[in-house]
């Protein structure tokens, strides 16, 4: 990973010494580096939880994520089998109701991931951790193994050449409750925002407008269309939908430029 900061070391006459100058502010690191959309924190849906994996704001009533945030580069990446444990998430106040693999169960939904297991593949931890119940929505088939599916696969072949990304994605609207407890709550729709950089470290106050943003919001149903790039919408779109606030950090009138356009490149 970039080093957090550039060390200068400054040589004095007088003392004879070396003198560390801790300068320039540290590069992107944090999946939130684009600012947390929904303001998360301690309310029950809209309760901000952070991994070393990935960062995500978790709905009690709806037994999901609101959204999950992660980066990716290569680091993140090697060849840890897929782990396949499925299981609640321990880490939720003693007092909420647990999401179990078996809520999911004869739904007619896949457990679907938010940050793909296929992006952490450094470590058997670090694959486990995508298990987790809170980081699974219920995904339709055609919507998890189609579209959403190619999609990821898309974002590590741009790693592949040498681009590091920013990723957030979630779900939008209630299609039903699912499972015998009925604890859990399909979404109509998923969406996803990827910032794209050239350039490994790179910081905040060097995105521009012409950083690729590539933004989707793809129907959880049966019937929908197989290539991703036919759901590409707006930064705007999603905002005016969702009520997040996405790129928060990012200058004005670059954020403002950035999120009126819409993804073109193939």
């Amino acid at each position: 990973m970039p080093l957090s900061a550039s060390l200068f070391c400054v040589f004095s006459l007088v003392l004879g010494g070396c003198d560390l100058l801790l300068e320039a502010p540290a590069p992107i690191a944090s999946p939130l580096a684009f600012g947390n959309p929904s303001n998360a924190g301690s309310e029950p849906d809209n309760y901000l939880m952070e991994k070393p994996q990935y960062v995500l704001s978790y709905n009690r009533e709806r037994g999901t994520a609101n959204w999950v945030a992660w980066t990716l580069n290569p680091q993140w990446l090697g060849d840890a089998e897929r782990q396949n444990d499925f299981r609640p998430d321990d880490s939720l106040p003693e007092d909420w109701y647990r999401v179990r693999p078996s809520d999911y169960t004869r739904s007619g939904y896949d457990r679907g991931h938010l940050t793909p297991s296929a992006d952490r593949t450094a470590s058997e931890a670090d694959n486990s951790a995508t298990f987790l119940m809170t980081n699974i929505i219920p995904q339709h088939p055609k919507n998890n193994r189609g579209p959403w599916k190619d999609l990821e696969e898309y974002c590590r072949e741009l790693v592949d050449r040498g681009q590091t990304l920013y990723i957030v994605a979630g779900i939008h609207g209630k299609r039903e409750k699912i499972g015998k407890r009925k604890r859990v709550t399909a979404p109509m729709s998923t969406w996803k925002i990827i910032v794209v950089l050239e350039q490994p470290g790179m910081r905040v106050a060097e995105i521009s407008e012409r950083t690729r943003i590539i933004a989707v919001e793809i129907p959880n149903r049966e019937r929908i269309r197989d290539d991703w790039k036919k759901y590409r919408v707006s930064v705007d779109r999603l905002e005016e939908k969702t009520g997040y606030d996405f790129l928060q950090p990012v200058p004005q009138a670059t954020q403002e430029a950035l999120e009126l356009r819409v993804d073109n490149l193939e």
